[in-house]
């Protein structure tokens, strides 16, 4: 068995498409056919049955799969990452994340990157515009605030802050000295990060805090845009703590305190196991998973 057959047999496994594994590969189709058919001598097994919209693991294909588990993504990484000791690492490099993360934390810490000669390309998108421009190839990394449950990508936290509820002085004055504070909130217009109001009911759940139905004054996956209508004295938001730690430590903002605890969000840096076959590309994740440390702020 050679790593190449292993190789488009993993491809195939996770896209049950000989067409898509060969794309993803960029190989031909008879190609990746060819190296499913010398496994599959070598075995004595049939590893997929065919079928007119894709192919279907066996058994014997689940056991080789188990077997190899990330093991071949985790060889075929570090050899990515020796080859790029004598590689040329000025193509590009496409990473996707919510926009606030990526300006305030991220990319910061990519000088090192640039100065190596790489290209690095910015992209913003909440969480399915990741999901999809991992599996389609439009990006090769991406930082996520959500955790991963797709079977076909991969993912490693890199990042935990404090959400802290948060508002302007008056308004804060003004949720803290009411005698429910519940209700208080109810009757405040929030800001929330969508329309789910993620951050917020993590916040009020977290705290045991009774949730009346409530609609968001504003939505908007920039948090920055929240920050700046609060400083305005408009309504309450639960933000990250990199996002207010310094407007609560100037008093341009007031902390909520929280009755019970401030619950943590978390930063998850994905991707898809067939981009680290790029040097460039897992000389980068390593290089981020370096620089984001795993920190409660």
């Amino acid at each position: 068995m050679s790593l190449l057959q292993l190789r488009s047999f993993v491809e195939v496994y996770r896209q049950r498409s000989l067409s898509s594994a060969a794309r993803r590969l960029g190989l031909t189709q008879p190609a990746v056919s060819q190296h499913i058919a010398a496994l599959e001598t070598a075995i004595g097994h049939p590893l997929f049955d065919r079928h007119a919209k894709g192919v279907v693991p066996t058994p014997t294909a689940d056991e080789l799969a188990a077997g190899l588990g990330d093991r071949l993504e985790m060889a075929e990484a570090a050899l990515a990452q020796v080859r790029a000791r004598s590689s040329d690492l000025t193509g590009m490099v496409r990473i996707m994340g919510h926009g606030d993360f990526m300006a305030e934390l991220v990319i910061p810490r990519l000088l090192p990157l640039l100065q190596k000669g790489m290209r690095l390309r910015l992209l913003t998108g909440d969480r399915e515009d990741i999901r999809s421009a991992l599996h389609e190839g439009d990006c090769d990394l991406a930082i996520s605030a959500y955790p991963v449950t797709d079977p076909k990508l991969r993912s490693e936290k890199v990042h935990e802050e404090k959400l802290h509820a948060v508002a302007s002085p008056e308004v804060a004055g003004r949720l803290m000295s009411a005698p429910n504070l519940a209700a208080a909130l109810a009757a405040e217009p929030v800001l929330a990060f969508n329309l789910e109001q993620q951050l917020v009911d993590d916040w009020l759940n977290a705290n045991a805090l009774y949730r009346q139905p409530m609609r968001a004054a504003m939505i908007g996956q920039d948090l920055r845009c929240l920050r700046g209508i609060l400083m305005q004295g408009f309504g309450w938001s639960a933000l990250p703590g990199y996002l207010c730690q310094a407007q609560i430590e100037s008093g341009e903002l007031v902390e909520i305190p929280a009755p019970v605890a401030a619950p943590v969000n978390r930063y998850f840096l994905v991707w898809a196991p067939a981009a680290l076959r790029e040097p460039r590309v897992a000389v980068a994740r390593a290089a981020i998973l370096s620089m984001l440390q795993v920190l409660v702020a």
